[in-house]
């Protein structure tokens, strides 16, 4: 089938790579040059695994295109996949613009019947508005379709490749038809494609990503309590997870959720129930504590150096991505505890096995950036811990300790377990562990 991709951000670069790996034709469309040119020499705007030999594969034999010519995209495709970015408006809402604007160019240089395809995040009514757009722009029959994604950055690739569902909101039975022709050749394991009304499909995307926030902060405020009354969370989850009803998945406490989609589809399913006036309680909580939680390891700092002035501290920190396994920074967890520290005069050392690039965006000139982990430690007064790579799980914790001023380790992620840490000789301080 031939696919046209508008957006080669995240979503729309594994969506159109992975169209492509499985036989369609498929040109990736971007408004930036250079993002274009990158592409063709075979440099990957975005970090995540398995990415770039797709993308190299299918673009050397010839499956996979890309050009800045919205137009030629439209002209040579049957399914056109709007996957531009939705950022999170000053409001709380999502910032449709873009979206919005590739519409109206869809309906002006539509050459015969398309299949519309929202593929970013956007609110419910969205297609309804879309479909506008595009009626006013083109004289050409259309259908408007619904299609969430449900990726995992650092596991993208095998989340497009083998789905748990496809869900596809569709108004004609056509669009229904060839979407699920589209995406038979993904769900051969038995996975379900599921057809629904296009309000429900926008709406079942931040359905799933507000209650998975909701476990994550849920679970953060167990472990706090668990640090007041001297309990041990790990023991909890264990206990909680065994119940079929819950599930292990979601269950880790930490430093709280970051990202680009739990925070900005949170952010934009309390605008949208509010516009609406259907408050959502459950899902402001959500958001409030998550936002406090980020600042629970610096609240834990403060309190064992009994002071918030941070003058003449260095601390060695490990990971500032989001979530291992990408490069994204957004809403990071580590960005507001830099910040308080570096605003309270620490000095801070770094390493990130992908974000070291992406964030100096926010840290460039508030931190010094080390070549690999153990640098980041020497003459360190404490070692923090904030995203789990997986090389920093089994590290060699003699080293650690040769390297520190002193034995103390801030572990936001509860990587490690705190009787080793103690039978070591480390102060330790986790997230409701003990």
């Amino acid at each position: 089938m031939k696919v046209c991709v508008v957006g080669t951000g995240y979503v729309g670069l594994v969506a159109g790579t992975c169209f492509a790996e499985y036989g369609n034709d498929v040109i990736c469309i971007d408004k930036d040059e250079k993002k274009i040119s990158d592409l063709k020499t075979g440099i990957i705007p975005i970090y995540e695994p398995g990415l770039s030999e797709l993308v190299e594969r299918n673009y050397k034999e010839g499956r996979l295109k890309f050009s800045t010519s919205l137009k030629d995209g439209v002209e040579s495709s049957e399914f056109v996949f709007i996957a531009v970015g939705t950022p999170t408006s000053d409001n709380g809402s999502a910032d449709l613009r873009f979206v919005f604007a590739v519409a109206e160019e869809v309906g002006k240089t539509m050459n015969g019947h398309k299949i519309i395809v929202d593929k970013s995040t956007v609110p419910v009514g969205t297609a309804d508005k879309v479909k506008e757009i595009v009626a006013k722009n083109t004289k050409y029959s259309f259908d408007v379709v619904s299609n969430p994604e449900f990726l995992k950055e650092g596991a993208a690739i095998e989340d497009f490749m083998r789905p748990e569902r496809v869900v596809i909101g569709a108004e004609s039975d056509h669009a229904a038809k060839k979407m699920s022709e589209l995406y038979s050749p993904f769900v051969l394991n038995g996975n379900p494609i599921i057809t629904m009304s296009i309000r429900s499909a926008e709406l079942t995307k931040y359905a799933c990503n507000a209650f998975l926030a909701t476990k994550i902060s849920f679970v953060n405020e167990i472990a706090n309590l668990c640090d007041a009354l001297g309990a041990n969370y790990d023991d909890v989850r264990k206990g909680m997870g065994t119940d079929s009803r819950i599930g292990r998945q979601f269950l880790y406490a930490g430093i709280g959720y970051g990202g680009s989609c739990f925070p900005k589809d949170v952010r934009a399913l309390l605008r949208t129930a509010e516009e609406v006036n259907a408050p959502m309680h459950i899902i402001q909580s959500v958001e409030d504590v998550n936002e406090k939680q980020k600042t629970r390891l610096t609240d834990k700092i403060f309190q064992h150096f009994k002071s918030t002035d941070m003058k003449g501290k260095t601390f060695g920190i490990w990971g500032l991505s989001f979530k291992p396994g990408t490069d994204d920074m957004r809403e990071a967890p580590s960005i507001p505890l830099i910040y308080e520290l570096h605003k309270n005069g620490a000095k801070i050392q770094v390493f990130d096995p992908a974000a070291m690039e992406t964030s100096k965006y926010y840290f460039d000139g508030k931190v010094e950036y080390k070549k690999d982990a153990y640098s980041t430690l020497e003459g360190a007064d404490a070692m923090l811990l904030l995203t789990e790579w997986r090389e920093f799980r089994e590290p060699d914790f003699a080293k650690i300790k040769s390297l520190l001023k002193a034995p103390l380790i801030f572990d936001g992620r509860n990587q490690y377990k705190p009787t080793l840490m103690q039978e070591l000789g480390f102060t330790y301080y986790s997230i409701g562990n003990r």
